[in-house]
């Protein structure tokens, strides 16, 4: 696939402004620290600045009103957003250059009751079970399970290994990568007064809104009773723990490692950093940024409020209590000193 590309083309894809040779091509794209003649690359991070006088870039996608500190060899596209802008010439280029599969694998099987749209893929050893719905252009990849009484919106894709039971809902235009499993049960065990623990039945299932993106090995449990919910643009990174009845409400990311405990609600535009631990039954405020490896104890009702430590605490108290912590040895041997200090004057007045 055609790689090969003028300033000027690319400036007209992304809605940029072309500063230097609207001719000159590309042939590939590079990290700024790495691009050699021919390559593409961006800056939107204030930190890469100095390389945008060393690279070898032949072009540079960097923001408007960005203003230079010494003059650049690379033809510059000046637009809003550089992060954005490069974002969909990704986007653009996996498109074309990947293409979409689209048929049915002599290895795979779909039950008879099943229905589907057009431009259906479905890979080697993939299972389709029972009264499942598949809209148009849903890509089934190998080895993955999709259960009895499923539905998958327009143009989603189940990559290898993905496991969805039994009657979960995801919506259109997601990604779920591989080895992900929708729909296991929660973890409910009631207690016996002889020490051990009954199963809980969970009846419930998975609903997963339109455009969410959930990363490799990644576990939601269905509900108890009624839904897990994941909401519309949700992004979820690899290794992510997702209880019974939690709720993640629209455009909200959250990182590898995290775990949510049962019944949690997280609310709209959210950030969570790794490692971030949630306890059950609490709610978290829309626009809430957590940081890594805190450990959320109680609900925020605050929104578009930082946190960060275990337990959470709004950021700037937690580093100043992590400032009054470090200062801990200082003071445990000011005390000795002044220990000392009074067992010598007691010396004196005995």
């Amino acid at each position: 696939m055609r790689m090969e590309f003028t300033v000027k083309e690319i400036a007209d894809f992304v809605n940029g402004t072309v500063e230097g040779n609207p001719q000159t091509v590309v042939k590939d794209f590079a990290r700024i620290e790495h691009a050699q003649e021919g390559c593409l690359s961006f800056m939107a991070n204030p930190k890469y600045e100095p390389h945008l006088y060393t690279t070898k870039a032949s072009v540079l996608i960097i923001a408007d009103d960005l203003e230079l500190k010494h003059p650049i060899a690379a033809s510059l596209i000046r637009v809003p957003d550089p992060y954005s802008a490069f974002s969909m010439l990704l986007e653009e280029y996996s498109r074309r250059n990947n293409g979409k599969p689209v048929g049915i694998e002599p290895l795979s099987y779909i039950h008879e009751s099943a229905t589907y749209g057009e431009d259906l893929y479905l890979g080697p050893f993939a299972y389709v079970g029972k009264n499942v719905r598949l809209g148009r252009g849903v890509q089934i990849h190998a080895q993955a399970y999709i259960g009895d009484d499923v539905v998958i919106g327009d143009n989603t894709i189940v990559h290898s290994g993905v496991k969805i039971y039994h009657q979960c809902q995801l919506g259109a235009d997601c990604i779920i990568h591989a080895g992900t499993v929708i729909g296991s049960d929660g973890f409910g065990f009631a207690p016996q007064a002889d020490g051990t623990f009954q199963k809980v039945p969970q009846i419930g299932n998975v609903v997963v809104g339109d455009e969410v993106e959930i990363g490799s090995n990644c576990s939601i449990d269905r509900a108890t009773m009624g839904s897990t919910v994941i909401k519309n643009g949700v992004k979820l990174d690899n290794l992510i723990q997702i209880a019974h009845n939690v709720i993640i409400e629209e455009n909200t990311v959250i990182a590898a490692q995290t775990g949510i405990s049962g019944s949690t609600q997280i609310g709209k535009n959210c950030m969570i950093g790794g490692q971030v631990g949630f306890v059950g039954h609490i709610q978290i405020a829309k626009g809430s940024k957590i940081n890594a490896q805190s450990g959320v104890a109680k609900s925020i009702k605050k929104p578009n409020t930082a946190w960060n430590g275990s337990p959470a605490r709004e950021f700037r108290q937690s580093y100043k209590t992590m400032a009054h912590i470090n200062q801990i040895p200082a003071l445990k041997e000011q005390i000795k000193q002044l220990e000392a200090q009074v067992a010598m004057l007691m010396e004196k007045l005995a």
